[in-house]
């Protein structure tokens, strides 16, 4: 056994140093950028941070309770949280830390609070951050519009805050801005830090040299180019271990005019998803993995299609070529948390290619109201109730078929199993078949503030030198352009309008996403700031207790009861979408309520029916209901939850 394995790390070694750098673009580097001495398996995703102005306005009529905040006239305690209004005019029920259930943007009091909290909590325990974008708010105030320079000055705002809570307190003669933070920040764009919003122009452009300028700090000097080419870059989080890919999905979005897709070899989709090849073929023979980031996720459902089709095809393709590498995808911008599933079947090499244009979805608003919420929920529902069924056991069929047709007397083929059935379609034993696309909701309280925390697997990633990786190690220099791989990508591009990522290694286990292992996240924690409570809590009088902001557990993906997930490996998403995709849900999955119900029969004048009331016991599956409960963060009323979704129909 010992012998196996080492030549198949001895053969991995040797093609590794053979492999060549892919045609029509070199390798980019990224400088290992400085993490914390130890790692504490946990780093934090947050998105959509605050959509708010410029600074924060406390009627002197409301209450004498003060906050170290800047004036404002843009928000206003008490106004009205009309859509017209904007919680900006008018009177009525804007709270101190924002308006939960509304449109309005979050005040910069709850900017403060969440930063304050971050580093009371978690500023210790965590080893990097995830930014998911949207951090200037939305042009919903026709009297007040946003202006270029505001947007530059909230982002430049947002990374003061992050230089408070996370900035090195010895660093006043360092010159290396990337050396400023004692954990790594990985920023993205969103749809909103842009003018007009969701118009993003082929790079250079003034926002990629923007921000290129704003976040210098967090982007390594060797990925400055990229990211001002077309806002796109890496870090290594971990050094020689984990890199964060940040992906500009507005080249991406269905929403972005200025974009066509990216099958055209002149549009910046296009040449994103090329980088990307490069980049995560030089992961891959480092022996390193990699986390894929951006705003706008890939939903694809009837209702809701966020990506251009040939862009999601391209995704799906990467993500599955490259499944030994990427650890998973985490996204924000829809403001309700949930996940989603890309399947591989649904892979189109003409729509890649560009033979066939795929049919143009209209643009619509890119924002989800409670409806069209609803509706899109309801939709990746629809489409996990046909996710096939785990088979448990063998049943009495399969233990007959398992015999050899010589000891059962007969020439029949043996039937394949339930459970060999089972695995067949789902891609194997590791559900290769399918990847998974997380999406965190939003600090800006559409619903309630939220942030994640998740767990990664840290074995063996302690030491200076894991020897859990084979292949190119610490420190490797990039492999030079082989002329055999540069003559065969040549040819290819002959007949197809791009090159295909080559897949893993036959020999080569399965990845992070789909084997727990190093890297693999584990679970995630979601928090959630209680605004309903905390708001009402503050505006009671000065002699009450004062108001005590703070984010509290929502639910922990590794000890919930309802989800019960072991990890976050494909296997257990695939098996959690299917519990949520059933209409009749096992027993275990359900939940009861007596419910009253008025019945008119049982009178035989039909004009004059006499109204009778009864309880009737109603079945729910619970897994659906929590997950919708949970993609609103807990603050809708679980009654017109019922109502909505239609739970009735379980």
């Amino acid at each position: 056994m010992i012998s196996r394995h080492l030549s198949l790390l001895l053969l991995w070694t040797a093609l590794s140093h053979c492999t060549a750098a892919p045609f029509l673009q070199k390798p980019l580097t990224s400088a290992p950028t400085p993490g914390p001495d130890k790692l504490h398996g946990r780093f934090l995703h947050i998105t959509g941070i605050f959509h708010l102005p410029m600074s924060f306005h406390i009627s002197p009529t409301s209450t004498d309770i003060l906050i170290d905040v800047h004036p404002d006239r843009f928000y206003s305690l008490a106004s009205s949280t009309d859509s017209g209004n904007a919680c900006h005019w008018g009177k009525g029920s804007a709270g101190f830390y924002g308006a939960e259930n509304t449109d309005c943007d979050s005040p910069i009091a709850l900017l403060n609070a969440t930063f304050q909290w971050i580093a009371e909590n978690l500023r210790d325990s965590i080893d990097f951050i995830v930014w998911t974008g949207d951090s200037a708010r939305h042009d919903n105030d026709e009297l007040i519009p946003r202006t270029e320079d505001e947007v530059i000055g909230l982002n430049d705002l947002l990374v003061t805050k992050f230089v408070e809570v996370f900035g090195k307190e010895d660093n006043i003669n360092d010159t290396d801005p990337t050396n400023d933070f004692t954990i790594p920040i990985v920023p993205n764009f969103g749809n909103n830090d842009i003018l007009p919003h969701n118009i993003f122009h082929p790079g250079p452009n003034r926002w990629t040299m923007h921000y290129a300028h704003v976040w210098r700090k967090f982007i390594p000097e060797e990925q400055r180019h990229a990211f001002e080419r077309g806002g796109w870059f890496f870090v290594e989080v971990i050094p020689n271990h984990l890199a964060v890919f940040s992906l500009n999905t507005l080249y991406f979005f269905n929403n972005n005019p200025a974009a066509d897709g990216c099958a055209e070899r002149s549009e910046p989709g296009y040449e994103q998803f090329e980088w990307l090849r490069v980049q995560l073929q030089f992961v891959r023979q480092r022996g390193m993995k990699a986390i894929l980031m951006g705003h706008v996720p890939p939903a694809r459902t009837e209702s809701k299609h966020s990506w251009d089709e040939t862009c999601w095809q391209k995704y799906t393709l990467w993500l599955q070529q490259y499944r030994d590498v990427i650890v998973g995808g985490l996204y924000g911008h829809m403001n309700i948390d949930h996940f989603m599933l890309q399947d591989t079947r649904q892979l189109d090499m003409k729509l890649m290619n560009g033979v066939v244009r795929p049919a143009r979805k209209p643009r619509k608003s890119s924002d989800l109201s409670v409806q069209s919420s609803a509706e899109y929920l309801t939709e990746l529902r629809e489409g996990w109730s046909q996710l096939p069924e785990k088979a448990e056991a063998f049943t009495r069929e399969d233990q007959v078929d398992i015999w050899p047709s010589f000891i059962l007397g007969t020439e029949k083929k043996r039937r394949k199993s339930s459970h060999e059935r089972f695995l067949e379609k789902i891609g194997g034993e590791w559900g290769e078949r399918y990847s998974a696309t997380l999406v965190g909701a939003s600090i800006v309280p559409n619903y309630y503030p939220t942030m994640r925390v998740f767990e990664y697997n840290t074995t063996g990633l302690q030491q200076g030198s894991s020897d859990l990786y084979i292949g190119r190690r610490h420190g490797m220099p990039s492999a030079g352009h082989d002329k055999s791989d540069m003559y065969e990508e040549s040819k290819y591009l002959e007949k197809h309008s791009f090159v295909k990522p080559k897949p893993p290694s036959k020999s080569q286990p399965p990845g992070p996403a789909y084997s727990p292992q190093p890297l693999s996240l584990l679970g995630y924690t979601q928090l959630f700031a209680n605004l309903t409570k905390i708001n009402a809590a503050f505006a009671l009088p000065r002699t009450s207790p004062a108001a005590e902001f703070a984010y509290e557990l929502e639910y922990n993906t590794r000890n919930d009861s309802i989800y019960a997930l072991e990890d976050l490996t494909m296997r257990n998403y695939i098996n959690l979408a299917a519990r949520i995709g059933r209409y009749r849900p096992k027993r275990d999955d359900l939940s009861f309520e007596d419910v009253e119900e008025e019945d008119y029969s049982g009178n035989k004048n039909k004009h004059k029916k006499k109204k009778k009331h009864h309880k009737k016991r109603r079945a729910i599956n619970k897994v659906w209901f929590a997950f919708v409960n949970r993609a609103f963060v807990g603050a809708k009323d679980e009654n017109s939850i019922r109502d909505q979704f239609g739970m009735d129909d379980d």
